[in-house]
C-alpha cells in the first residue's frame, strides 16, 4: 500500500507521456518538501526555537527514503537547506521504491546519457490520489476537516504547479482554500509551512543552477 507523501506526491507529478515527473528539477524539491512534512506529522521532526529543525526519537520509521531524510536532518539545518539537500537521492529512491513495488515499470535509457523511461502500471493509483486532492480543493466543508496528508498534496502541488492537478483557474478562483490549507502546515512547524510557501522561488534559484544538489 502507497500511503507515504513522497510517493502520494510523485504520482501526482509523474506524466507517462514524458516518461517520468512532468518536470524533474520542481519534483526534487516537491518529494523532499513531502518527505519533511511527512515526518513532520509523524512527530519524528520538530522545530528548535531558533528556526533549526530537532529530529525526535532515534527508532527509523521503517521507511527508506523517509529513514534517508532523517539522517540529513539530524545535522540540525534548517527546513530551507533540508528541501534542497540531496534532492536527487530522494527523488531516485522514490522512483526505485515505486519500481521495486511494481507501481512503475522501468525501460532503461535510449542513449548511453539519457535518462530511464518510468510509467504508471496501474492508472488507477495517481487518479486515485488527485481525486483526494480535488476534493480538498473543492469541498464544501471547512478546511480543518480535510485529512491532513490530503491538505499538505494540495498545497505542494499548488506551490509546484502541476497543472493537472491544480489549474492556474484553480490557483485564482480558489486562492483562498489553498492558502488555507498551506497555513495549515504551520501547526506542524512554522519554518515548515513557510518553505512551502516560499517554493516557487526556490525552484526557480535552482533551475538557474543555484541551490545545491
Amino acid at each position: 500500500m502507497i500511503d507515504d507523501l513522497p510517493s502520494l506526491l510523485y504520482l501526482l507529478a509523474h506524466d507517462d507521456a514524458a516518461g517520468g515527473p512532468y518536470d524533474r528539477s520542481r519534483t526534487r524539491l516537491l518529494v523532499r518538501a513531502a518527505a519533511l512534512v511527512d515526518l513532520a506529522m509523524r512527530g519524528r521532526l520538530t522545530e528548535g526555537g531558533d528556526g533549526t529543525v530537532v529530529v525526535s526519537g532515534a527508532q527509523p520509521t521503517g521507511d527508506p527514503v523517509l529513514d534517508g531524510v532523517l539522517r540529513d536532518a539530524s545535522a540540525g539545518h534548517g527546513w530551507k537547506h533540508l528541501v534542497r539537500r540531496h534532492r536527487e537521492r530522494t527523488l531516485t529512491e522514490v522512483e526505485d521504491r515505486l519500481v521495486a513495488a511494481g507501481v512503475l515499470t522501468a525501460k532503461a535509457p535510449r542513449t548511453p546519457f539519457g535518462t530511464r523511461r518510468l510509467t504508471v502500471t496501474d492508472g488507477e493509483l495517481p487518479a486515485a490520489v488527485r481525486a483526494r486532492v480535488s476534493e480538498a480543493l473543492r469541498g464544501n466543508g471547512p478546511v480543518r476537516d480535510v485529512p491532513a496528508a490530503d491538505s499538505a498534496l494540495l498545497a505542494l502541488a499548488a506551490a509546484g504547479r502541476i497543472r493537472s492537478v491544480v489549474s492556474r483557474q484553480d490557483r485564482r478562483s480558489l486562492r483562498a482554500r489553498i492558502d488555507a490549507c498551506t497555513g495549515s502546515l504551520a501547526a506542524l512547524a512554522p519554518g515548515l509551512e513557510k518553505v512551502v510557501r516560499t517554493l516557487p522561488t526556490t525552484m526557480i534559484a535552482a533551475q538557474g543552477g543555484m541551490g545545491g544538489s
